[in-house]
């Protein structure tokens, strides 16, 4: 006696996991706040005193930066090439940690 083919079942679970990271991505976009890079900025300047820490280029040419108070907020960040930043995330208690030595594996 065999066993049946699950190859089916694979492919449709497989399937449904990804549809709903899409639907998730989606409404992550949807719910982000953005707006103007400068503006964005300032207010996180005036209203949480945070300034920026760490900034890296993406693939897409979109910039992602850290912004932390010396009280500890932070704020993640992203800035699209036409200007749009929009918020990421944030928290508390942000540390910097020290870099390692290029070419340490860290």
């Amino acid at each position: 006696m065999s066993l049946p083919d699950r190859t089916p079942l694979r492919l449709l679970f497989a399937l449904s996991l990804g549809f709903g990271g899409l639907i998730l991505a989606t409404r992550a976009a949807e719910a982000a706040q953005c707006a103007p890079r400068e503006g964005l900025i300032a207010a996180l300047a005036d209203r949480y005193d945070e300034r920026p820490q760490a900034m890296g280029l993406a693939a897409n040419q979109s910039v992602l930066e850290v912004f932390a108070s010396p009280q500890g907020s932070w704020t993640v960040t992203v800035t699209l090439p036409d200007g749009t930043a929009c918020l990421l995330a944030s928290g508390q208690y942000f540390q910097t940690l020290g870099a390692p030595p290029p070419g340490d594996p860290a």
